[in-house]
């Protein structure tokens, strides 16, 4: 066959992968394991079904679910706003402003789950993420389709459909992990079984842009 001359075209919302710089990762871990019985509870402002979700980083309008206020250093939260300008940068998204509303902690043991849900900080246009701080050793037994594992995995489900069309990603979870993608995409955490303990971190970070000049 000749050699075919294409460009690819992609359609619909992305899904950006990015590795945690170690010294990000290990501060923390370091901030949540040291100041953990101080750290303001989030479950009132979240979904999870998870007993321990703790917020990090909130600055948005006051109210009776979370003040604001800031545990993390200036390197994290420089390194998480070069991170999101990353994605916007490279989805050719120009003329933006952004916003970091909100980062939390949650930390999930056997049969905790998130149900699937979208985010939102104080607009309803942005970007979230999920890091992987800690995973147990294993997700524990799988009680069918073991060809198929899914205990504790992470799914995004997107929002594109139709032929030939991939409408969902499940990765294959490491620590250091940090995905990134917009507010409105929806995901979900499926509960694991068995000792052990599932850490993650997500942030919402506001982005007011025209979608009219950025189609």
């Amino acid at each position: 066959m000749d050699t075919l001359n294409f460009k690819v075209c992609p359609l619909g919302q992305t899904v950006l992968r990015y590795e945690v710089p170690l010294d990000v990762f290990d501060i923390i871990n370091h901030i949540y394991e040291t100041k953990y019985p101080t750290l303001p509870p989030a479950n009132k402002q979240l979904v999870g079904k998870i007993e321990k979700e703790h917020s990090l980083f909130f600055d948005g309008d006051p109210n009776n679910k979370m003040t604001p206020h800031n545990l993390l250093s200036q390197n994290v939260l420089q390194w998480l706003e070069n991170i999101f300008r990353h994605y916007l940068d490279y989805n050719k998204i120009t003329e933006y402003k952004m916003h970091l509303n909100s980062v939390w902690i949650n930390q999930m043991f056997e049969h905790e789950y998130n149900p699937v849900h979208v985010h939102q900080g104080t607009l309803f246009t942005g970007l979230s993420s999920v890091m992987i701080l800690k995973l147990p050793k294993s997700f524990g037994v799988e009680y069918s389709a073991n060809d198929q594992p899914i205990n504790g995995k992470l799914q995004v489900l997107g929002s594109a459909s139709g032929q030939f069309a991939t409408i969902d990603y499940q990765p294959e979870l490491k620590e250091r992990d940090f995905y990134v993608f917009p507010y409105d995409v929806r995901h979900t955490v499926y509960p694991f079984n068995g000792p052990g303990i599932r850490r993650s971190l997500s942030s919402n970070m506001d982005v007011e842009y025209n979608p009219i000049r950025n189609r």
